[in-house]
């Protein structure tokens, strides 16, 4: 490989371009140059909004037509030649405002943006897993609240349920064992019985048989719990004529 001015190498490195030695020899240059530095965390920044911000399909041959057109530019080295300062210029060799190096991060974010749609990946998982926590410890805490009281039943096709309801606690968990998997496009979805009307309790993962399901929202006085059958995403009102119906423990 031949050798390349670490100075020009910010763009380049920002998109995640080089090659692992590449890398850690650039990184090492970084780490003594406030000028690449500086310009490195500008240029990070720039790519990560300008692929956030990018939703259209780029055409087939935009990458080729891309990475043929910054061949035939240099990166301007951070802190080099400027106003009134003397530097080399030719066809091949013209310094590359960072308003055009900011267009190219933009097509080059728009060609792949794989580091920005990793981090938020990352991200949702790390959420995701924060909620599941919070939920475990929710359901913990229903089920071995001192004044957590248990109902069991069988309900169709085989399956069994029981509802743990702790009124101190103001929550119910509904445990269900075999259920069979909903028809396609629908899911079973949970309800308090208010004695008046069924207010929603949350939907049940359609792909698992075995689960255990904090109820959403407070028991808040409701005498029992009811199962039905709703289309994928949930009712705000039962379309469905219950599947099972449990009387909360008394």
């Amino acid at each position: 490989m031949r050798t390349v001015d670490p100075h020009r190498l910010t763009g380049a490195y920002a998109l995640h371009a080089l090659s692992p030695e590449e890398t850690v020899r650039f990184e090492r240059h970084l780490a003594g140059c406030d000028a690449c530095a500086q310009e490195t965390a500008e240029l990070s920044a720039t790519a990560a909004r300008l692929g956030l911000a990018v939703a259209t399909a780029t055409t087939p041959g935009m990458r080729d037509q891309v990475l043929r057109r910054i061949t035939t530019v240099r990166q301007e080295t951070p802190g080099g030649p400027g106003p009134g300062r003397r530097g080399r210029a030719g066809p091949r060799a013209r310094p590359v405002s960072r308003w055009a190096l900011a267009a190219c991060l933009a097509a080059a974010s728009a060609l792949g943006g794989t580091a920005v749609w990793q981090h938020e990946r990352a991200e949702d998982a790390r959420a995701e897993a924060r909620g599941a926590a919070r939920t475990a410890d929710e359901i913990a805490a229903v089920l071995a609240a001192p004044d957590a009281k248990v109902r069991a039943a069988e309900l169709s096709g085989g399956a069994s349920g029981a509802v743990v309801v702790s009124r101190d606690q103001d929550r119910a968990v509904f445990v269900a064992s075999g259920m069979t998997r909903p028809p396609g496009g629908k899911v079973y979805q949970l309800w308090f019985d208010d004695g008046v009307g069924m207010r929603s309790a949350g939907l049940m993962d359609p792909g698992r048989a075995d689960q255990t399901v904090l109820l959403r929202g407070a028991v808040d006085g409701a005498s029992g719990m009811g199962i039905t059958l709703e289309p994928e995403g949930g009712s705000d009102h039962p379309t469905s004529a219950p599947l099972a119906q449990l009387p909360f423990p008394v």
